[in-house]
């Protein structure tokens, strides 16, 4: 687990107009409570909180005014357009207890299947765990490199981090390798007309029988 250093500083002046100021000044309002002590309104620099979030980090190390705290990210809102950070939620955590996190999940490498003509379909992108804070991972990369034709992985696979526990179903699907919808599709309908079965003692038309 990596952790991001920030520094942040009390904000004492609240209200719509100041907020306005912070962010004109490149900064952003946050606020940091959790583990029965009160709620603190705080000042960070919104670029290093952007460029935490952009690199996947899940806790930090802030600085608030020469008192140094581990948190975790709880809650963070962007504008209309999903650009820029507005306000972030922090909660305060000890590294050793234990938390609920989503943690996503990377499919690394191209694999064989694929080069024989299959498709890798991801079904499943993120796993739920408890963990502790010390030993939360960032993301999972599970390699696929190898995986062939009908190929398929779970949640079983994943190398899990020390002390981790799977909230989620081990055998949950996360990806597979399967031929082209289309082709499959192609060889069903081939195989139909091929296989028309022939009709053995069809009964003549009746105009037939009226000839005779």
């Amino acid at each position: 687990m990596s952790t991001a250093q920030l520094k942040a500083s009390k904000r004492t002046e609240l209200g719509t107009r100041k907020v306005k100021h912070l962010r004109q000044a490149g900064k952003m309002p946050a606020v940091l409570y959790g583990h029965g002590k009160e709620a603190i309104a705080l000042t960070i620099e919104q670029h290093d909180i952007e460029l935490a979030l952009q690199h996947g980090e899940r806790v930090l190390e802030v600085d608030i005014d020469g008192d140094t705290q581990n948190v975790m990210i709880k809650d963070v809102q962007y504008d209309h357009l999903g650009d820029h950070v507005l306000h972030i939620d922090l909660t305060r955590v000890n590294l050793d207890e234990r938390v609920e996190v989503t943690v996503p999940i990377v499919l690394v490498g191209t694999p064989e299947g694929a080069k024989a003509g299959g498709v890798l379909r991801q079904v499943t992108a993120e796993v739920n765990l408890e963990v502790s804070v010390r030993h939360m991972p960032e993301d999972f990369k599970l390699i696929v490199s190898e995986m062939q034709l009908d190929d398929r992985k779970t949640l079983a696979e994943l190398e899990l981090s020390e002390g981790a526990k799977l909230l989620d179903d081990p055998q949950t699907l996360i990806c597979d390798v399967s031929e082209l919808a289309e082709e499959v599709e192609a060889e069903a309908i081939e195989g139909e007309e091929q296989a028309e079965p022939e009709v053995i003692g069809e009964k003549p038309a009746e105009d037939e029988e009226e000839t005779k």
